[in-house]
This record gives C-alpha cells, structure tokens and sequence, in this order.
C-alpha cells in the first residue's frame, strides 16, 4: 500500500468547555441547579450571592458582571465564549449530577426511648418495638430472624421452616418456635405486619378491630376462605358460598377494601421528594402572564471588590489567577442567563398552544410534538428536549412537568386532531360515571368515542386505560 499525502478540506462542528457547561446547565433540575451554582460558588472567588441592592462604589463592578450575563449569546466555533441559541446536539445531555451523600457521625447515639419516625425503614420500627417487648433471648434473637425476612411490603418473605432451619444447629429451634414467635411479632404495629399471605395479612387487620365493628366477624371468614372470589370480583359465586344477600355482601366488601393490603408500605426508606416550580402561570386581566419562579432562581453576581483587583496589564501569578477566575465567573453568569432566557421562550410558547387546557382542563389539551415548539422558537429538538426535562410549572390547574404537555395525536372523523392526554381524560370520565354493576368495557369505550368522532381501536383504548391506571372492566365491578 502506497502512502501518500493529502490534503483535504472540511468542516466540523467542535463543542468547547465552556459551550459543554452551558448544554450542561440547560438540562439541570432545580435541585441539581442549585448544586451547581453552590459547587461554582465554592471554587470561584469572583462568585457571590446577591443578597440585596449593591453599595454605592460597588455599582461600577456589579454592572461588569450584570452587563456581562445578559450580553446576547452567538454561536461561534473557532471556541469563543458565545452561547448559541441552539445548542448542538451532544452525547452528554443525559449527564446527571447526583447530590453529595449526606453523612451522619458514627458515633451519634439515639435516645433509648426515642420513638421510630416515619423516615425510619420498617425493620427500624419493628425492632424498636422488639426491644420493648422484652422477649427471652432465644425468642428475641428467632424475632430478629423473622424481622430481617420482612420485605417492604410487611410480607414475610421465608417459611417458618426456612427460618428454624437458618441457625444450623447453633440453637434448637424447631418450626413450632418459629411460628409462636411470629405470632407475638403480628401483633406489632402496623396491623397486619408480618403476614405469610394476602389472605392472613387482611385477616390480622381485620382482627386488631373494636369487635363491635359491624359485619367484622363475617369479613375474616371471608378473606380467610373466599379472597379469590372477592378479588375476581365474582360476586355471584360469592353469594351462593356465603349465603350473604346482595346487601349485605356490599357492606362487608366495603369494610375489606378499607384494608391496607401492604401493611408495610407506609415505612418504606425512600426519600421524600419535593418539586419546586421554575415557571408560574397566572391570568391577569384576561390573559395568560409566564414568569419565572424567582424563588427557583439563583441570584449571584460578580464579586465587585475582587474584580476591581484585576489589572489588565498585570501578568503575575495572582493577577492571572484573578483573570481567569473573573473569565469564568463571566461564563457562568451567560449561562446561567441563557438557561433562563430559553426556558422562559418555551414555557411561553407551550401556555399559548395549551390555553384551551389551562382554561377547561385535560380534555381540551391540544396535540404537541417538540418539533412543534422548536419550529415556533427556532431552536433544535433536542434543546427543548433538555428545556422540557424535569422542568415544573405551577398553573392554577396544578402543578406540572413541562413534558406533560407534549402528547401525540388521533384523527377525527372530521379530519381534526385530537390529543392523547384528552383521550384519556375521557376514559377517565366514562369510567368514572359507569354503572359499578356493569363497568364500560374497552370495546363499548372505543363505540363511545367513536360517536364523538375520535376514531381509537379497542386495544388503544387498552393502552391509555392502563397508562392511567384503570384496571379492566371485570376488576372495576363492583356491588352497589
């Protein structure tokens, strides 16, 4: 093979550091916005927080910086530091920042006395409980076994024998012991904790009741001999095992669905998420105002007494250090500026398509595509894809992320569209308002609509019912 010289002319797209920290930026929640400006904060001196109105002497250098984070961004590849409009596609967008664990001392000690609360897991409460019930050790340390074998749900997921078994010989514990054990922890709070079975667990709940409570009796025989009818919703068969009327077999139905089917649930160890809005709509005066949500927003300007240190001619150690941090402290106000700018232009654009929603709800959302909005603000797809992601506006309809309303569409018999989201909130409504004797089936879903002139296969009608969590028609019949 012949080796040879060439030259060859072309062009690349090349996406610079600074033009990476602001695609970077574009797609941070709030939280993980906040940690950023925090991690920039701490390594940048010229970085401040702007906690008020600047002093006099300092207006001159807080302008520098104001002036600075909203100069109109422009799109250069020779690697300026100019932030475009539309930002490149990348392979870095998904990039997630992760909040920083947080430690607690190892030697923190906890009150002997001190209640469980309700961030603490489920084998916490029920081992604080344990300690206060002041078991023989054989039988505290089977309870320990039995507590560790709990799962989330307050179900326990090993056989009294499995658990007898795991000592290995090391104690005599036999699965009678086991089981006499359990029962001491199924009277633990909550009710019905430690249950081997649906059946057991409603049954356990059913008997921590005032036994006064009408018709208890009567439901712990059932669930105990006949939860698979009641689940299937076979309320025929039911009433020629039970011998129950029609009437009475309703109550007692009524009674176990107050039931917590997982007893557990309530002390599950996930955190606790919250959701702060970066955008607010209002109406004012008859028409809809987007604004962003201040409180959502960092507010950080240019430190004025270190950035009146920089001398331009300087190049010493320290002078340099200065620059560049001042430099940098300039870029990530532009991005933070831009960040603001672009989701400010798309959340706009989305309350101007989705007016009809805000003003009579999910039935008159209209059909949107991003491609729709990136067309309207001249910007990519995959921008406002980043603009859209885990982004929350406030509406007086509620609270929603700026994705929900993007939705596919339907034909209509009269050549219209209709969006998704409005198909299922109709779905949600005729099962709402059918007869609990004869719930709407997916077929006679498909008939009803179709005389609205939306056009939805059966097997649609499916999909959208379980994307709402609608269970089917034989599991919503229920007695009157």
């Amino acid at each position: 093979m012949k080796q040879t010289l060439a030259l060859r002319l072309g062009q690349q797209q090349v996406i610079t550091p600074q033009l990476s920290q602001a695609i970077r930026m574009l797609q941070l929640s709030t939280q993980e916005l906040e940690l950023e400006v925090q991690e920039a904060l701490d390594s940048n001196p010229m970085l401040e927080r702007e906690e008020g109105a600047p002093e006099a002497g300092e207006e001159d250098a807080a302008e520098e910086g104001e002036e600075a984070a909203s100069e109109a961004p422009e799109l250069d590849l020779e690697g300026s530091d100019a932030i475009p409009e539309d930002l490149p596609i990348d392979t870095r967008w998904e990039d997630v920042y992760a909040a920083a664990p947080s430690s607690t001392p190892a030697t923190e000690e906890r009150d002997l006395f001190e209640r469980a609360h309700p961030g603490d897991s489920l084998q916490d409460h029920l081992l604080w409980q344990l300690n206060l019930a002041a078991l023989p050790p054989l039988e505290h340390l089977i309870a320990t076994v039995i507590i560790d074998a709990i799962d989330d749900s307050g179900m326990v997921a090993a056989s009294m024998a499995d658990i007898a078994g795991s000592f290995d010989g090391r104690f005599d514990v036999s699965e009678a012991q086991a089981t006499e054990v359990l029962r001491r922890l199924q009277h633990f709070d909550p009710p019905g904790v430690a249950a081997r079975t649906l059946a057991e667990a409603l049954s356990l709940q059913l008997q921590q009741l005032d036994p006064e409570t009408p018709w208890r009796e009567e439901a712990i025989n059932l669930v105990e001999a006949h939860l698979d009818l009641l689940a299937a919703k076979d309320f025929a068969a039911l009433k020629r095992r039970t011998q129950f009327g029609e009437g009475e077999l309703a109550q007692i139905a009524a009674l176990i669905g107050q039931l917590n089917p997982r007893p557990g649930a309530a002390y599950s160890a996930e955190p606790t998420l919250y959701v702060v809005p970066e955008v607010v709509v209002r109406k004012i005066n008859g028409r809809w105002r987007v604004e962003l949500n201040p409180d959502a927003l960092p507010r950080l300007r240019i430190n004025p007494s270190y950035a009146g240190l920089v001398k331009r001619a300087d190049n010493s150690r320290d002078n340099v250090f200065l620059r560049d941090n001042l430099a940098e402290a300039r870029w990530f106000l532009k991005c933070l500026q831009s960040r603001h700018d672009t989701l400010l232009k798309v959340a706009t654009k989305i309350v101007e398509v989705q007016q009809d929603f805000l003003a009579h709800g999910e039935e008159a959302m209209k059909p949107l595509v991003l491609n729709d909005i990136a067309e309207a603000v001249e910007m990519h797809e995959s921008t406002i894809s980043r603009v859209t992601s885990r982004k929350y506006m406030h509406t007086p309809r509620g609270l929603f992320e700026l994705k929900y309303f993007f939705s596919s569409h339907v034909s209509t018999s009269s050549g219209g569209e209709v969006s998704s989201t409005a198909i299922r909130a109709l779905i949600r409504k005729l099962t709402a308002a059918e007869d609990p004797r004869k719930p709407l089936s997916d077929s006679k879903i498909a008939a009803i609509l179709a005389e609205r002139n939306i056009k939805v296969a059966r097997r649609t009608v499916a999909k959208y019912r379980e994307s709402i969590a609608i269970p089917p028609s034989n599991m919503r019949k229920r007695l009157a």
